[in-house]
């Protein structure tokens, strides 16, 4: 699916300024560009663009208020700059499985003053010598890199227990919620539709056997007078031949 149609699916007759999270995982790209997203999305914060076959972040439109960017298992290899002039609030960075390969490329970075956690796994880079040291000490902003402080101490947002607690996982949880009440709703909605076509239907049968009764009422006087006839001619028949004998 490309990148245009997802994001008017992911919208639902919501005003683009309206949207505060964007999931475009696994989309297909325009020539490894990003296309359909505009700066409309202004009240964005989290944003996944994960294996979208992504070469460049060129056309990243100005997103003030992003604080979470998920560009995973692409083909970024530079052109990182773009990123503190479109998102300057962002804290959480995933460029992993990319092509990075130098700790030079990763300068631009510099200019994120928020930018806490970055993450760099199956990047060439990482397999430099004293790589992470070298990232923190470019970064000094940096609190985590690949999920790790500088202590080799674990990021708390890695533990999935944490991450309900902060409100992330959470957030998933009720999304499914939703979804399952939707459904929920929808199927009680079929169910009252069939319940009512049922109740349709008896209605029918009761007037169809109520009209059956009619008819049979209507036609039981009319019998029975036919009845009274005949039993009317067969006396007169005797009277007859009664005087007949006299």
């Amino acid at each position: 699916m490309e990148i245009a149609k997802r994001l008017t699916l992911e919208l639902r007759n919501r005003n683009a300024s309206e949207v505060k999270e964007m999931v475009l995982d696994n989309c297909r790209s325009d020539d490894g560009k990003i296309t359909g997203l505009t700066s409309e999305f202004s009240n964005l914060e989290f944003l996944s663009m994960i294996n979208i076959n992504l070469v460049s972040v060129a056309n990243l439109p100005k997103l003030p208020r992003l604080k979470k960017l998920e560009l995973s298992d692409n083909r970024i290899s530079g052109g990182l700059e773009i990123l503190a002039e479109k998102t300057p609030n962002l804290t959480n960075l995933n460029l992993s499985g990319n092509k990075i390969k130098d700790i030079n490329t990763l300068e631009p970075l510099k200019k994120l003053p928020h930018l806490t956690s970055l993450d760099l796994f199956n990047c060439e880079v990482t397999m430099l010598n004293n790589y992470r040291e070298s990232v923190f000490e470019l970064l000094p902003q940096l609190t985590f890199l690949d999920g790790f402080d500088a202590d080799d101490q674990e990021a708390p947002d890695s533990d999935p227990e944490d991450l309900e607690e902060n409100g992330e996982d959470g957030d998933e949880e009720e999304d499914e919620e939703e979804d399952e009440e939707l459904e929920e709703e929808l199927e009680d909605e079929d169910e009252l539709d069939d319940e009512e076509e049922d109740g349709v239907e008896e209605e029918e049968d009761l007037e169809e056997e109520e009209g059956e009764d009619e008819d049979e009422e209507e036609d039981a006087p009319q019998g029975e007078k036919r009845k009274r006839d005949l039993e009317d001619e067969g006396d007169e028949e005797d009277d007859d031949d009664d005087d007949d004998d006299e």
